[in-house]
């Protein structure tokens, strides 16, 4: 019994070490690339004023998950060249599709990963914060917009949509770059689109009333 107690206390010791220290993977890296990205994983947590040792280890969190996207999208795209430039037929076809399922599997666990080190310092609600701003607060603001937009929408749809933009922010987080997480979001707001147009709204309409709106709120 004493041995099982001494086992449970040596590892909550280690967690609480290992969640107080979150090393930089900044190694091998071209300098001005990673001020870059220490400068943006700051700006992506600024708003929750963190201060310290939580400061320091959330934004290596966030900054390290732009190391390891970097790193996941260099080697899927070295791999691609080389079955371009050096494959054909079949085997082409094969290394291609490797390439990109190699690349998603590690998306995928790296998406799991990063909430998981980000839930040991921070709550459900903060987690949810950061990955907003990383996905340049896309979910609030087009949500915000269709609600202006579409005063008539039910509850129930306004959930629905809610849910895909959350969906598109989950997605998004993982995507290479600016524009593909743009594109990602663009994605959803058609599925959206579609989803609104067979609950009988009349989106042109819609969109026409509400800069009616707007600019009748900005002579005001």
């Amino acid at each position: 019994m004493k041995n099982i107690s001494l086992l449970i206390v040596t590892l909550l010791v280690s967690l609480t070490a290992s969640a107080q220290t979150v090393p930089l993977k900044s190694e091998g890296r071209d300098t001005a690339y990673v001020r870059t990205i220490i400068t943006r994983a700051t700006k992506n947590i600024s708003a929750l004023k963190l201060t310290g040792e939580k400061h320091e280890a959330v934004r290596n969190i966030v900054a390290n998950k732009y190391f390891l996207l970097n790193d996941i999208y260099t080697e899927r795209d070295k791999a691609l060249k080389f079955a371009k430039d050096s494959l054909t037929g079949s085997e082409k076809k094969t290394a291609t599709e490797a390439a990109r399922m190699k690349c998603d599997s590690r998306l995928y666990r790296a998406h799991f990963a990063f909430d998981t080190q980000l839930s040991l310092y921070l709550t459900p609600e903060e987690v949810t914060a950061i990955k907003d701003a990383m996905t340049y607060n896309k979910v609030k603001v087009t949500y915000d917009v269709y609600l202006d937009q579409i005063p008539a929408l039910t509850d129930e749809e306004k959930a629905q949509m809610y849910a895909w933009l959350t969906e598109a922010r989950e997605l998004a987080i993982d995507a290479e770059g600016s524009k593909q997480k743009h594109e990602v979001f663009n994605k959803y707001k058609g599925r959206i689109a579609n989803y609104l147009s067979k609950r009988g709204y009349n989106l042109s309409k819609e969109y026409e009333e509400w800069q009616k709106r707007v600019k009748a709120r900005e002579k005001k």
